[in-house]
C-alpha cells in the first residue's frame, strides 16, 4: 500500500522548469493573488458594521456572511492542490484568479441576502484555493539556494496581509465606499492574472488523475470542514450545544471528519498523505502552525478590540498598530529567511526567540489599564513584527526539508487546511474568551461594590470625573452618572479580560517552546550539502 500511494503521484511529477525571470514574474503573480484572498476575508471581516449598514442586514444575517465565506474558504485548501495537479497549476490558478475577481466585481449588486451568501460562499472557495496553489508553486518551481524565499513570500500572507487589513477597511469604509470592500481585489487580481498567465509554465493535462480520484475523501472533508467552521463561527451566538443546530452541526462534522482521515489513511491517491506525519518535523510543523494562528491574534485581535471598545476609536485610527506589524514584514521576511540560509544557525533556535518575542510581547500586554492609548501599544507591535516571521519561517522550513518534490501537493493541502482551520478557530475561541472573562471580571466587581456599599455612595478622590453613582440614602444620582459608573465597570472588565486573554497566549507560546526541543530534528539550508541527520 505504501509503495503505491508514493509511486502513483511520482510517476507522472512534471518536468523542472529553469529558474528565469518569466517564471519570477508568474510567481509573484501567484503571491499577489494569494495576498488578495487574505485581504477579502478579512477586510470584510473588519468593514462588517459598513457592510449590514448599506445593506440593511441585521447583525445575526450579517454574521453568515462571514461564516459562509470563510467555511467555503478553508473546505476549498483542502482541494485545491489536487485540482492544480489533474488541470495544471497554471490553468487552475488562472480560473481561480479570475472567478475571484468577478465575483468580486458583481457582489455589490446582489438582488437579496441569500444571493449575496450565496456568491460569498463561491468566492469563498476562489480564495481559499489561492494560497495554496503558492505553496505548491514554490516548493515546485524554487530552485534549492532560493527555495527559502520563496517559503517567506507564503509566510507573508499570514503576516503582512492580516495585518494590512484593518487600514484597508478604514480607507474604503470612511473615504471611499462600501462596494471597495469587495472590489479592492479587483486591480491586483487583474494584475495577478497577466504575470501568472505570462510567467508560469504550461502543463499538459493529467486527466488521468480522475481514475483514482479521492471520491470519498472529496465529499467528507470538505462537508466536514463545513460544518466545523460554521459551528465555531456561530456557536457563541447561538449558546452552543444549547442550540440544536449548533450541536447537529458539530458532531456531524466529528463524524465526517473521522472518515475522511480513515479514508485518507488508505486511498491510494489521497488529498492528505497521512503517513507523511511519521516524520517529525513535519508533525511539529502542523502542530504549530495551527497554534501560531492563535498565537497572532494577540497582536491584531486584541489591541483593536481594546481600542474599539474601550477607547471609542474607529479603524482608521487602530490601523497604524496593524501597520507596525504588517509593513515591515516586506523586509523582515526576507531578512529571516536570507539569515535561516546561514549552515550554522539551527532553525530550531530562531524558532524558539520568535516564540519567545511573541510571548515576551504578551507579558507586556498583560500590564494594560484603562488609560492605556495607541501608542501604549507599540514597543508590543514592533516585538511582533519580528517574532512572527522568525516563527513561521523556520516552521516551513523545518516542515518542508522532509517533504519530496511529488509530495508538494500533500503538504500543501495539509499545511493550509491546517492554517485555515486554526485561524477561524483561533478568532472564535479568543473572542469567545475575551467575552467570558469580561462577563467574570464584571460580576466581581460588581459583587464587590455591591457587598461594600459605601463605595457607591463616596466621591473618589474628590475627582468630579468620577462621581459616586449613589447618594447617601441608596438612591441613584442621575441616570447620566449612573451610566458613566456602568461604563467604567464595563471598560474595567474588558482590561482585565484582555489581560486574562494575554496570559493565556503567554502560556501557548511556552508550550510551544518545549515542544521545539522535544519534536523537530535539527534541519539545514535547502542549499547544503551536509547530510541531515
Amino acid at each position: 500500500m505504501n509503495q503505491s500511494v508514493t509511486a502513483a503521484p511520482a510517476a507522472t511529477m512534471p518536468v523542472p522548469q529553469p529558474f528565469t525571470l518569466r517564471l519570477v514574474i508568474g510567481l509573484i503573480g501567484v503571491l499577489i493573488a494569494s495576498l488578495c484572498s487574505g485581504l477579502n476575508d478579512r477586510v470584510t471581516d473588519i468593514a462588517l458594521a459598513d457592510v449590514r449598514g448599506a445593506l440593511s442586514i441585521s447583525s445575526d444575517q450579517g454574521s453568515w456572511l462571514i461564516g459562509a465565506y470563510q467555511a467555503a474558504e478553508v473546505s476549498a485548501m483542502m482541494l485545491a492542490p489536487w485540482f492544480a495537479m489533474t488541470f495544471s497549476l497554471r490553468r487552475f490558478t488562472l480560473f481561480v484568479t479570475m472567478g475571484f475577481l468577478v465575483l468580486a466585481a458583481v457582489l455589490p449588486y446582489s438582488p437579496n441576502l441569500p444571493v449575496f451568501i450565496a456568491m460569498r460562499a463561491v468566492q469563498g472557495i476562489f480564495g481559499g484555493a489561492l494560497p495554496p496553489l503558492l505553496m505548491t508553486a514554490a516548493l515546485r518551481f524554487m530552485p534549492p539556494h532560493l527555495k527559502l524565499y520563496g517559503l517567506s513570500a507564503y509566510a507573508l500572507t499570514a503576516t503582512f496581509g492580516p495585518n494590512m487589513a484593518t487600514s484597508l477597511a478604514a480607507i474604503w469604509t470612511d473615504y471611499v465606499g462600501w462596494e471597495w470592500v469587495f472590489w479592492q481585489v479587483i486591480p491586483p487580481c487583474l494584475l495577478a492574472f497577466a504575470m501568472v498567465a505570462y510567467g508560469l509554465p504550461q502543463d499538459p493535462l493529467r486527466l488521468e488523475r480522475f481514475k483514482q480520484m479521492d471520491t470519498v475523501g472529496m465529499l467528507t472533508g470538505p462537508a466536514g470542514i463545513t460544518l466545523l467552521v460554521l459551528a465555531l463561527q456561530q456557536g457563541e451566538r447561538l449558546d452552543w450545544f444549547n442550540s440544536p443546530l449548533i450541536t447537529l452541526m458539530f458532531f456531524g462534522a466529528l463524524g465526517l471528519l473521522t472518515l475522511f482521515l480513515v479514508n485518507e489513511w488508505h486511498h491510494p491517491l489521497p488529498l492528505f498523505k497521512l503517513q507523511m506525519l511519521r516524520r517529525h518535523n513535519l508533525a511539529h510543523g502542523l502542530i504549530t502552525l495551527f497554534a501560531l494562528m492563535f498565537l497572532f491574534l494577540s497582536g491584531s485581535v486584541l489591541p483593536a478590540s481594546y481600542m474599539e471598545q474601550a477607547g471609542g476609536f474607529r479603524a482608521v485610527q487602530v490601523g497604524p498598530l496593524a501597520l507596525t506589524i504588517g509593513v515591515p514584514q516586506l523586509l523582515l521576511a526576507p531578512l529571516v529567511a536570507f539569515v535561516l540560509t546561514m549552515r550554522w544557525i539551527d532553525s530550531r533556535w530562531v524558532l524558539a526567540c520568535g516564540l519567545g518575542l511573541v510571548g515576551f510581547s504578551c507579558f507586556l500586554g498583560t500590564q494594560i489599564t484603562g488609560v492605556w492609548s495607541r501608542e501604549n501599544f507599540y514597543l508590543i507591535q514592533i516585538m511582533q513584527a519580528f517574532g512572527q516571521p522568525m516563527a513561521v519561517l523556520p516552521i516551513l522550513m523545518s516542515a518542508t526539508s522532509v517533504v519530496q518534490p511529488q509530495e508538494g501537493p500533500f503538504a500543501s493541502a495539509m499545511f493550509n487546511t491546517t492554517r485555515g482551520l486554526g485561524s477561524v478557530m483561533g478568532g472564535s475561541l479568543v473572542a469567545v474568551f475575551v467575552s467570558h472573562r469580561e462577563q467574570f471580571h464584571s460580576n466581581i466587581l460588581l459583587n464587590h461594590a455591591g457587598s461594600v456599599s459605601y463605595l457607591l455612595s463616596q466621591p473618589y478622590a474628590g475627582d468630579s470625573t468620577f462621581l459616586a453613582p449613589l447618594n447617601s440614602t441608596g438612591a441613584a444620582i442621575s441616570t447620566e452618572i449612573l451610566a458613566q459608573f456602568a461604563k467604567g465597570v464595563k471598560r474595567q472588565a474588558l482590561v482585565l479580560g484582555i489581560s486574562d486573554t494575554y496570559m493565556v497566549i503567554i502560556g501557548l507560546a511556552l508550550f510551544l517552546v518545549l515542544l521545539v526541543a522535544v519534536l523537530p530534528k535539527r534541519t539545514y539550508p535547502p542549499q547544503s550539502l551536509v547530510k541531515r541527520p
